[in-house]
């Protein structure tokens, strides 16, 4: 019960990050401008604004929806759509997913060193959302990217570019759904 006390003391001893609102707004903006970059010029790439959050003892979280290709919509001009449109919008949003992954993976090392009150030993998570068309074939088609890793790994990567691939790719956490 002593030890659990203490913790408890440490806990409000330690002074807690002091994440603002604008820091995180940066954040943001820059994650926004780079998921923007992966097809110049096409509008409906990024759905809505990337959000972000800082949770105490956590670290920070960014979630965005990226449609990666603006494909046909059925209408009463076109109740169907083609076997062939379904392939070629399969394979386009496949030819994109190497990049957003790397303008992920670049987003997260950035947002590192913006937020340098962030602990080293806490998360930033970017959580980017893929939505579909209920009619596409989504095999091997993840409907949502998650990759994390800690901050201090984050800036040694920043510091340290020209660190082992293998080894920098270790840095982060990826789950796809």
């Amino acid at each position: 019960m002593k030890s659990l006390l203490w913790v408890l003391a440490l806990g409000t001893l330690l002074p807690a990050a002091n994440v603002t609102r604008p820091a995180l707004t940066a954040v943001e903006d820059s994650v926004n401008r780079r998921l923007k970059s992966l097809v110049p010029g096409e509008p409906y790439l990024l759905l809505g604004e990337t959000h972000g959050v800082y949770l105490e003892n956590y670290g920070a979280v960014f979630t965005a929806s990226v449609n990666l290709v603006e494909g046909p919509n059925v209408t009463p001009f076109r109740p169907a759509i083609s076997p062939r449109d379904r392939a070629e919008l399969r394979q386009r949003k496949l030819d994109r997913l190497p990049k957003l992954r790397e303008i992920m993976r670049e987003s997260l090392v950035a947002s590192a060193a913006m937020l340098d009150t962030v602990p080293a030993n806490e998360q930033m998570v970017l959580s980017v959302a893929l939505p579909r068309y209920h009619w596409e074939d989504t095999s091997g088609l993840p409907a949502q990217i998650v990759m994390q890793a800690t901050r201090g790994a984050l800036v040694n990567l920043q510091v340290n570019p020209s660190a082992d691939p293998a080894a920098a790719a270790k840095t982060f956490r990826i789950r796809e759904y």
